[in-house]
């Protein structure tokens, strides 16, 4: 629902973190944003949400009066069950993560 989303307070860096009921292997996510400038995902595959570590920083494009849709192809180690999401600034004072959908997903049981 485009009209659910998570909004910043207007002061940066602003994260969000996302739990998966078990370990999972993720090929793809595709986000949907407004304002956002630079994200950085992080993940863990702790029980609890600590420990993680830098997967992803990715600066978006600015694109005026419409949603960003973009599609991170995600190589090498994709296993995670949080992901933690952090805008680390915006093009205006205030920036929305309206969807995030991790494709790909297929539930694991990597050694740790």
């Amino acid at each position: 629902d485009t009209g659910t989303f998570w909004t910043t307070t207007g002061m940066f860096p602003q994260e969000f973190i996302i739990c998966f009921h078990k370990h999972v292997k993720i090929e793809k996510l595709v986000i949907q944003s407004y304002l956002v400038r630079t994200l950085r995902i992080e993940k863990t595959m702790s029980k609890e949400p600590f420990g993680f570590e830098q997967w992803v920083e990715k600066d978006l494009a600015h694109t005026e009066g419409q949603l960003q849709n973009e599609e991170i192809a995600v190589s090498g180690d994709g296993y995670a069950t949080y992901l933690k999401f952090i805008i680390l600034s915006a093009f205006d004072h205030f920036a929305s993560v309206h969807s995030i959908s991790a494709e790909g997903v297929t539930v694991s049981s990597p050694s740790q």
